[in-house]
């Protein structure tokens, strides 16, 4: 998973960040007849074998770079990112994720990318957007993820039940979890697990509501809509659909689902490779749209990824030069055939669809028709751990949703006030 482990480790960075911009320039270098060589650092270790396929073909293009990848694990990833920034021994090119762009470029990190060429017409709308700040291109991007249904055929067969597809609903999915689960014996419909992209942020949206006003200045959970679409997870565990926040924490329900004891479970185009080849579930496995809300529409939350050039790069132009190959056609032709995540280079798509032969793998890129952004503001990893702490409250049952989402908006627009 790309976008749910890597939202924390910023929250102290602006004082660091500000403070390394006095410091020397990052970790490439070369001398004056030698090679350039430039540090691409990432988080996931499964993509890196086609990032350096693509990294050889710029130093075929470019014979006098070198280009160095490093794999930071996803649980460490911004702090180590922040400590090199600090001590100005940072990466010339590096991933950057929506909850912690912002920051980084507000605080002068990332070189804008406008004058490299790159087209905004070659990658989704809502990507373009969400790497741009203040009228600059400072991320390029290099994949995208939706959200969909996973199920089990063998569950829903055993259930009765129709397969879920496009134009189904809420109702349906409840429906469906409820004849499905039967904890005596471990099995359960879904998991309302809480994880705002793959769960409650989908269902706020197709409630009709928002998490955070599109100014990103203003909490949106203080809303009837709101309440409507966490009430959604609330009700599948109080009835026993789910497993508790306590099971769901102490096992992660990706999991159980690959186990063959779960009918459906919301997760991201990141995951389907490795849903695909579950052993017990790899002839059992499907995949549906999102179900309708109240609202009339089924809303994806749509992220991605993009590569960034440091600012105080040593190497600045190539560096951008790097960023920008690495999130091309070319680049995304490469990593589309290893069915790990979708290429954001719009027409690289299909080759992603076309790996994943056991699943509809279609229904994630026409999400992105229905789709909204991920939310975010200058300082989204201030305010999340709260949002969090509140949603695992009215989840665990401590407190009731309407008294808990009042009291999260409240706190989150003190935080929000603060940027």
């Amino acid at each position: 998973m790309q976008s749910r482990a890597l939202r924390s480790g910023a929250v102290a960075l602006g004082a660091a960040m500000v403070a390394a911009l006095a410091l020397a320039g990052c970790s490439s270098g070369g001398g004056q007849d030698g090679p350039t060589t430039l540090n691409y650092t990432i988080w996931d270790q499964n993509q890196e074998p086609a990032l350096r396929e693509a990294a050889d073909e710029f130093e075929n293009q470019n014979p006098n770079v070198d280009v160095e990848i490093t794999v930071i694990p996803s649980k460490d990833y911004w702090t180590k990112i922040q400590t090199q920034m600090s001590a100005g021994t940072g990466p010339d090119v590096f991933w950057v994720n929506g909850p912690n762009f912002q920051l980084y470029a507000s605080n002068g990190q990332l070189a804008p990318l406008d004058d490299t060429g790159i087209e905004a017409g070659d990658y989704p709308e809502s990507l373009i957007d969400l790497y741009t700040y203040d009228g600059s291109l400072f991320g390029a991007p290099k994949d995208f993820d939706t959200i969909g249904v996973y199920y089990n055929k063998a569950l829903f067969d055993a259930a009765g039940l129709e397969y879920p597809a496009a134009g189904w609903t809420w109702a349906d999915f409840q429906n469906a979890a409820q004849k499905i689960s039967d904890p005596a014996n471990g099995v359960y419909g879904t998991a309302a697990a809480p994880y705002g992209q793959m769960t409650y942020y989908n269902t706020i949206l197709q409630a009709g509501g928002e998490i955070i006003s599109e100014d990103g200045t203003t909490s949106g959970y203080d809303t009837p809509e709101a309440a409507e679409g966490v009430q959604f997870w609330a009700d599948l565990i109080e009835n026993g659909s789910s497993p508790t926040l306590q099971q769901i924490t102490d096992t992660w329900p990706g999991d159980t689902f690959s186990s063959g004891k779960m009918g459906m479970f919301l997760d991201g185009s990141w995951a389907a490779g490795t849903y695909s080849s579950a052993e017990a579930i790899a002839d059992v496995i499907g995949v549906a749209p999102l179900p309708i809300g109240p609202s009339g529409e089924n809303t994806s939350v749509v992220h991605g990824l993009a590569n960034a050039a440091s600012a105080k790069s040593e190497n600045l132009e190539m560096a951008k030069k790097l960023a920008v190959f690495l999130s091309g056609e070319e680049a995304a032709g490469i990593q589309a055939k290893t069915a790990t995540v979708i290429p954001a280079f719009n027409g690289t798509q299909q080759a992603w669809v076309d790996a994943l032969t056991a699943i509809d793998a279609q229904i994630f890129l026409d999400a992105v028709e229905t789709g909204a952004p991920l939310p975010i503001s200058k300082n989204t990893t201030a305010w999340v751990p709260v949002e969090e702490d509140y949603i695992k409250q009215i989840l665990s049952g401590q407190i009731d949703t309407e008294t808990g989402l009042k009291d999260l908006a409240g706190e989150m627009n003190d935080l929000l006030a603060e940027e």
